[in-house]
């Protein structure tokens, strides 16, 4: 399907749809299987949430990055290439739709071909797509975490949630202290200056600055509730710890969508009290509060298990 740049995603209804029936959605995609897949900007960071048709391949799922024959690659496309690692979410026989967390890679050479022409045969929409187009179209593989009988495999992703935790506890205080910055008068450090024409304010660095930690929190829950599925797979007795984990997801996100209209509204043309760094300042303290206590139940409930 085709993207578009603007600031309304056109495919948010199939998205909504998709979620609500179990990964079916009717009208022109009715009876096609498609596969929603997130990806991280690999200019922003920021999630983007795409559907796409797909083709299941034993353990893997296939997808076409066709744009509907448009002349360029797919945006979603660019961006696993830059960063392979995906969720995808899927309609599953307990009828709900459920994330994964998946390894994208691009199919090459004969086997590329093969599979295209199978999509084609299945789908002979895509021979239209291809004769549109003198770009190659790619076929992408996504393999999804699967942990069972791999403890090392199971022991690295420990260690990369660490990792995870301890930068997002970095970034918190990074911009705690940035904050301080702005309200004794000071420059706010570490800010790029090409985004404005008035790089010196306070109130518009301390809104990169949050909306940047606010795409990265978002990302890394996102990327969790894929890897969960797999760790529900194989530690069966993590499943009450992620319940609560998954619900807590569910609050930060709402948390983080409020606090991001609010820095966006801020960076209006009429700003109000709400762009002042002390009242931001609050706001981001009200989104990060109670972000330890999450990230300590989830080491200490998830690290034993993985770790062996």
């Amino acid at each position: 399907m085709p993207e578009t740049s603007t600031h309304t995603d056109p495919n948010a209804p199939i998205i909504a749809e998709f979620r609500a029936h179990n990964g079916r959605v009717g009208g022109m995609f009715e009876g096609v299987t498609l596969v929603l897949i997130t990806t991280a900007g690999r200019h922003t960071g920021k999630p983007w949430t795409t559907p796409v048709v797909a083709e299941r391949d034993g353990d893997r799922w296939l997808v076409f990055a066709s744009n509907a024959g448009g002349p360029r690659d797919p945006h979603w496309y660019l961006n696993l290439v830059a960063n392979p690692q995906v969720t995808m979410e899927i309609g599953t026989d307990e009828g709900r739709v459920k994330p994964f967390a998946a390894r994208a890679v691009p199919l090459t050479g004969d086997e590329r071909d093969h599979q295209w022409d199978l999509q084609c045969t299945r789908n002979p929409a895509f021979r239209d797509y291809a004769a549109a187009t003198t770009r190659t179209i790619p076929v992408v593989a996504l393999h999804p975490l699967d942990l069972t009988g791999d403890p090392a495999r199971a022991r690295l992703i420990a260690e990369q949630l660490i990792r995870h935790h301890e930068d997002l506890r970095t970034e918190i205080d990074q911009v705690r202290r940035r904050f301080e910055h702005a309200l004794a008068g000071e420059p706010v450090p570490d800010a790029p200056d090409n985004d404005t024409d008035d790089p010196d304010d306070p109130a518009h660095r301390l809104r990169r600055h949050c909306l940047t930690f606010c795409r990265h929190l978002q990302l890394h829950h996102i990327r969790e509730d894929g890897a969960f599925s797999a760790f529900e797979r194989e530690y069966p007795e993590l499943v009450p710890a992620i319940t609560r984990l998954r619900a807590e997801h569910a609050v930060v996100e709402r948390a983080l969508a409020a606090f991001a209209a609010l820095l966006e509204r801020a960076a209006g043309p009429d700003r109000g009290p709400d762009a002042e760094p002390a009242h931001l300042r609050a706001e981001f303290e009200a989104v990060s509060a109670g972000l330890e206590e999450h990230f300590a139940y989830e080491e200490a409930h998830l690290l034993p298990a993985l770790r062996g």
